[in-house]
């Protein structure tokens, strides 16, 4: 029953998003990355990890002057707090987008009980959100314009940050809602005319892992973003032989098609190597056909504590 109530939860909330220009940076691989979609994640996999990823959009762009191409860092830690049914995560994001670079650094919280055949988690994230303008890259169409008059160098603003999110999580499927940056923070730089509110985002990704044989396990999963201004969608397969080489296709509505790949390292497959190339698809004459991401995952050996057994002898034994 409880399951049945979770899934209607999650189907409204789906149908809703769909009712209603992404502020956030997209990802790809965003299948490995969770933690920054929901900090209901936290802790989810019961491992450490440890994990960094560099994104180039339309990689070689050039704009006016030095202006390159928009890039995204990511540096995240997600590792489970066993004793209490619960998880703990860390990330921190640094997106630049021409003159403009927003970073943030947010610390989830989850709290995790079963659920059928499954578990089902409850986060909480809270942080800052940090937005930077370089007033030496803006070019005025006006000569005299009043916003840019006797303004040079960099200017940042910080605002509290705050996100909820819920997931489950089986041996075979997974599926998240979250709401990030609920507190709609606005940047304005002492003036209207650079206004700037980050609104609202929802996100709600589903996942399936099918044994196709043996060694090959299928991974198809959706990611559906929502700023309740537009709407949007990725749908990815991946394919994993042997829990050690992985390769699969994916394709974001409205922007691109994408090759993933990834290769896991070590004897135990702690550490990964992961890479995923875009191709546009759509305005093509004002951007750079190609994107490429990079990332690096490294997971903590678990090691499971040491239970001490307790040794009698018939000397001292009285029962």
């Amino acid at each position: 029953m409880r399951k049945r109530v979770l899934f209607s939860l999650l189907f409204v909330c789906f149908g809703y998003a769909l009712a209603v220009a992404q502020q956030d940076p997209q990802i790809t691989q965003y299948m490995y990355n969770n933690l920054f979609f929901n900090p209901a994640y936290a802790g989810v996999e019961n491992k450490t990890k440890f994990q960094t990823l560099y994104r180039t959009q339309w990689t070689g762009y050039q704009g006016i002057d030095a202006g390159g191409a928009p890039n995204t860092a990511l540096v995240s830690l997600n590792t489970p707090i066993l004793r209490i049914r619960s998880g703990f995560g860390l990330y921190v994001v640094n997106d630049r987008l021409g003159p403009q670079t927003n970073t943030q650094a947010a610390a989830s919280y989850s709290y995790q009980f079963p659920i059928d055949k499954g578990k089902i988690s409850l986060g909480i994230r809270a942080g800052m959100y940090v937005q930077t303008l370089d007033f030496d890259k803006y070019r005025a169409i006006e000569p005299n314009d009043p916003v840019l008059a006797n303004r040079t160098g960099k200017e940042s603003q910080v605002r509290p940050d705050l996100a909820l999110g819920v997931y489950y999580t089986s041996e075979k499927f997974y599926g998240g809602l979250s709401v990030n940056h609920l507190t709609e923070a606005e940047f304005n730089f002492g003036t209207d005319s650079l206004k700037n509110p980050l609104n609202r985002h929802i996100y709600i990704n589903a996942g399936y892992y099918y044994d196709l044989t043996y060694q090959i396990v299928l991974s198809p999963s959706v990611l559906f973003k929502s700023d309740f201004n537009t709407t949007s969608f990725e749908v990815s397969t991946v394919a994993t032989y042997n829990q050690k080489f992985s390769a699969g296709l994916a394709f974001r509505q409205g922007d691109a098609v994408s090759i993933l790949t990834g290769v896991s390292l070590l004897k135990d497959n702690s550490l990964r190597i992961g890479y995923s190339f875009d191709y546009i698809i759509k305005a093509q004459t004002v951007k750079q056909k190609t994107s490429n991401e990079f990332m690096l995952t490294y997971t903590l050996p678990y090691k499971p504590p040491v239970i001490k057994t307790i040794k009698r002898t018939p000397r001292f034994r009285n029962d």
